[in-house]
């Protein structure tokens, strides 16, 4: 909004120096700025608030069943997500061109699963009902915004000229066509029906990754800004024409503008571990994990670089593969021998080296550690191929 009022006194005044805001890389300093302090702020109040209506975390107690004791964290604050999310949209509104498809189709998402995480946060903190939301109605959440985002993506005429279309990892002048019927000889726009479910596992994955990595103070958020910085460069290079026939990339005019998006989430993140970092002040609970995961998974389609995402969300991606192979060879151990066994002492997997003894800092440090890393290498398959 800010974008278009400076965008109109610069041609109707021609003050001197707004012509700057034209820049996506100013707007996306601003909208880091912005949302840094609208988290820090927003913070403290929200916290305040939380705390005064007793809408406090519930854990378990002691650790006979093998679980890691959490019981310090009982009554802290949670629901924090509604400080990211706040700072995140605000910001890009502010500063982004609101006319963009792209831009409103990631706030979508985001707010979309923020929606259904805060539900989530209500049922359990509000209404004392550890269940929560009921699982079925999560995914159908995901599934539903995942089944939107590719519609929009496939049939929007904005992105016709390469709706199936992805980049390699590692291989220049290459793309992947989810469009396999055009290999078989139909001619019949079919490449929906493989498209869109895509579009559907990635945002469901993505956003149950940051959900079950939300576990220890300061993880998700700090690993999510990591990730979100490295979104900045990705998001902006396509969308960049002379910077990415530089760099060989498929250019994908209008992805400048998630730029500003992602800049928000970072320093939305950045801002809030202010109070989430141990000991944590607040938690972000489902409000906040759920809506970051669905951000990062439509970004990352709109980007086409989905097949990045072990790379770029490596702890992400970590953590679920932990659950699922625990809850797998549990399963198959039980059938098989009436005893179920388990991988991992607990997972997910920071958990596990939890309960190894090792320090709830030192665990999130290190996940902070390689997600700077696996960003990194994330960043160098934009030269290296």
């Amino acid at each position: 909004m800010l974008y278009y009022l400076i965008d109109f006194l610069e041609k109707t005044y021609q003050p001197s120096g707004f012509q700057v805001i034209q820049f996506i890389t100013v707007r996306a300093g601003l909208s880091a700025v912005t949302a840094l302090i609208i988290s820090l702020f927003v913070g403290r109040r929200t916290i305040s608030w939380l705390a005064a209506m007793q809408i406090g975390e519930q854990v378990r107690e002691g650790t006979a069943a093998g679980f890691v004791d959490h019981s310090h964290k009982r009554g802290t604050p949670t629901m924090g997500g509604v400080i990211i999310l706040s700072a995140i949209l605000f910001s890009t509104l502010m500063w982004g061109d609101v006319n963009d498809v792209y831009v409103w189709v990631v706030m979508l998402a985001t707010a979309w699963m923020g929606v259904f995480g805060f539900a989530d946060d209500y049922i359990k903190m509000i209404k004392r009902d550890k269940s929560g939301l009921p699982a079925r109605i999560k995914i159908i959440g995901q599934v539903t915004i995942g089944v939107l985002v590719g519609s929009m993506l496939y049939f929007h005429p904005q992105f016709v000229s390469n709706n199936t279309l992805t980049t390699i990892p590692f291989v220049k002048n290459v793309a992947l066509d989810y469009n396999i019927f055009r290999h078989v000889g139909l001619n019949a726009d079919l490449g929906w029906l493989v498209y869109i479910p895509v579009c559907v596992f990635i945002i469901t994955a993505v956003s149950n990754a940051v959900n079950l990595t939300d576990g220890l103070d300061g993880l998700a958020a700090g690993v999510t800004a990591i990730v979100a910085i490295g979104l900045v460069v990705l998001c902006y290079v396509p969308g960049n024409v002379v910077l990415a026939e530089f760099l060989n990339e498929m250019p994908l005019p209008g992805t400048g503008e998630l730029t500003i998006f992602a800049a928000a989430m970072a320093a939305a993140c950045v801002g809030f571990l202010w109070y989430n970092g141990n000991p944590a002040q607040v938690f972000m609970g489902d409000t906040g994990s759920l809506a970051l995961g669905a951000a990062i998974g439509t970004l990352v389609l709109m980007i086409k670089k989905e097949l990045l995402l072990p790379l770029l969300c490596a702890v992400f991606f970590m953590e679920s593969l932990s659950v699922i192979i625990q809850t797998s060879y549990f399963k198959y151990s039980r059938r098989k021998t009436g005893k179920g066994k388990r991988v991992f002492r607990m997972a997910p997997i920071h958990h596990h080296f939890e309960v190894l003894g090792i320090p709830e800092q030192k665990i999130v440090i290190r996940f902070w550690i390689i997600t700077a890393i696996t960003v990194i290498l994330t960043l160098l398959t934009l030269r290296i191929r």
